[in-house]
C-alpha cells in the first residue's frame, strides 16, 4: 500500500521542531546549502528559551555574528575549537550540558571530520558525540549537528565533501533543511515502515 505524503506543519515558533529535537538526541540536520542552514541556525537560537552552546566549525555563524548580519544573542556561548583542544573543549562542554538544560548546536559535522581525517579519528569523534549526547539526555538538553551532505545513489546521505557516512544510532534524528518558495522547510527521514514529518518555516516580514 502507497503511503499518503505526509501533510506539511506550519511552524513558524519552532515549537514541534524543538520538540523533536529534544525527543531525538542527537539531531542531525542535512543541508546543501550554507546559507539556508545558517537563517535555519539563527530561527532556532531566536526561538529557543534554554541557553545555547554553539560550536563553530566553520566559522559561518560566528562571521555573520561579527558582521552585524545577525545579532547575538546574550544566552549563546560559542566555541571555536582546533585539533589540540578539542578534547579540552568537549569535556567543558560535556560537564556544562551535565548540570543544566541546555541547545547545543555543533556546525558542522564536515568541520569536525575535516580537522580528523583517519578513520581512527573518525571513531573518536562518534564516540565524543554520543557521549554528550548520552550527558544531554539526563538534562533534556537537545544536541543538533548540522551537516552539509549530498545523496549518494543507493548508499544513502553522505558529507559533501569528503564522502563520509553519516554517523546513525537508534536514538539519533536525521531530517533534511531544503528552502522552497522562500520559506524553510525541515523534514523528518524516516525508515519505510515510520510516516514522515514535514514543518515549513515561514519568511520573516520585515
Amino acid at each position: 500500500m502507497l503511503n499518503k505524503s505526509p501533510e506539511q506543519i506550519l511552524d513558524n515558533s519552532l515549537t514541534h521542531i524543538q520538540n523533536e529535537f529534544g525527543k531525538n538526541i542527537p539531531s542531525i540536520v542535512l543541508c546543501s546549502d550554507p546559507f539556508h542552514k545558517a537563517e535555519f541556525l539563527n530561527r532556532l537560537i531566536n526561538s529557543s528559551e534554554s541557553p545555547i552552546i554553539f560550536v563553530d566549525m566553520d566559522l559561518l555563524y560566528t562571521g555573520y555574528v561579527e558582521s552585524g548580519m545577525i545579532q547575538k544573542k546574550n544566552n549563546v556561548i560559542i566555541f571555536h575549537p582546533n585539533k589540540a583542544s578539542w578534547k579540552e573543549k568537549l569535556s567543558e562542554i560535556i560537564t556544562k550540558v551535565s548540570k543544566k538544560r541546555f541547545l547545543v548546536v555543533i556546525d558542522s559535522f564536515n568541520g569536525v571530520y575535516n580537522m580528523f581525517d583517519d578513520l581512527e579519528s573518525a571513531r573518536f569523534i562518534n564516540s565524543c558525540i554520543m557521549l554528550l549526547a548520552s550527558v544531554g539526555r539526563k538534562t533534556s538538553s537537545s544536541v543538533v549537528i548540522t551537516t552539509m551532505a549530498r545523496k549518494k545513489e543507493d548508499n544513502g546521505w553522505i558529507l559533501s565533501p569528503g564522502g563520509k557516512q553519516i554517523i546513525k544510532s537508534k536514538k539519533t534524528g536525521i531530517y533534511l533543511l531544503k528552502k522552497i518558495e522562500n520559506n524553510l522547510v525541515i523534514s523528518t527521514l524516516e525508515d519505510m515502515d515510520t510516516s514522515s514529518k514535514i514543518f515549513k518555516i515561514e519568511q520573516e516580514k520585515h
